[in-house]
């Protein structure tokens, strides 16, 4: 994804989708480049609203065990254990997404709903169980003549809102070994002092995450703020639209950067080797002794490493 000049990206979350309008005169040398930032944007949003994937689940009563169920007055709240490898899965529309380590080695979610015209009991939470781990997901009212919401693991969770502004909260507590992936539209996502490995996705909002663990990040309307402990061998991805990205990556890294920017800069901290292509907007090199791909892409902001 090359651009070679500035742009302004509107996107709009809708009932039907999410929209995004680049404000760039027909002809102009950056749209063959901007498609395919948005291209890549809107691939994002059709993961967080949801795909035909095929899984084995079973939706799991929040009311047994720890778990309870959902209004606006009884915040929902769920607490069990998960074993080393599996994953915690946050699946939401409207509303931020928190995580911290947990004080032992149970998994603690919360979730509290809020509104200012819609109602927000008609918007369940609702729990998962998978060969995987666990998904949690805000679950809203189908809207008429739309295929039925739903909360399913990985890519299967599907949720149109249509004008309903309820907003769902999320907190979760993340014990060692427990991976955690988290995906919403609109709001932040702030995963702070964890030591697993963690995938962060949102459309509208900002996204931090500290972690012992690896990290991965993306956003389409915010900046991107990512500490890591150790690398992956399988690389990984930063990328957003509006907002810059700084990366603080562990001091032995060995990876094969792909950088690229419009409107911005690359600072590192981190002794870069080039020997790829070379120009004002981008660039290619090795970190360490190069290895598995790390891409970070920006369009209006600065990429700084370190």
């Amino acid at each position: 994804m090359r651009a070679r000049t500035g742009l302004g990206i509107a996107v709009v979350a809708v009932a039907a989708g999410v929209v995004l309008t680049p404000r760039l005169m027909p002809g102009h040398p950056v749209v063959a480049a901007v498609d395919r930032v948005v291209d890549s944007a809107v691939e994002a949003v059709l993961r967080v609203l949801g795909r035909d994937v095929v899984h084995t689940v079973t939706v799991v009563d929040v009311r047994d065990g720890d778990g309870q169920t959902a209004s606006a007055d009884d915040p929902f709240r769920w607490a069990g254990t998960l074993a080393d490898g599996q994953v915690v899965e946050i699946r939401g529309v409207n509303g931020p997404v928190e995580a911290v380590p947990s004080s032992g080695d149970r998994v603690v979610v919360t979730a509290e709903k809020s509104a200012r015209r819609s109602d927000p009991d008609e918007v369940r939470v609702v729990m998962v169980e998978h060969d995987e781990g666990m998904t949690f997901c805000a679950v809203y009212p189908t809207p008429s003549g739309e295929r039925e919401n739903r909360c399913g693991s990985g890519d299967d969770y599907r949720s149109s809102v249509r004008n309903n502004d309820v907003s769902v909260r999320f907190r979760v507590e993340v014990p060692a070994g427990v991976r955690l992936d988290i995906r919403t539209v609109n709001g932040d996502v702030d995963a702070q002092e964890l030591v697993s490995d963690v995938s962060a996705r949102t459309v509208n909002g900002d996204v931090e995450v500290t972690t012992r663990g690896f990290a991965r990040a993306q956003t389409v309307n915010g900046s991107i703020t990512a500490a890591m402990g150790r690398w992956m061998p399988e690389g990984a991805e930063f990328e957003t639209v509006n907002g810059s990205i700084e990366l603080d990556l562990p001091d032995d890294v060995d990876a094969d950067l792909d950088a690229s920017w419009v409107n911005g800069g690359l600072d590192s901290d981190l002794p870069l080797m080039v020997d790829g292509r070379v120009g004002r907007r981008s660039v290619q090199g090795r970190l360490g002794d190069g290895g598995p791909d790390l891409d970070i892409k920006t369009v209006n902001g600065s990429i700084r490493i370190r």
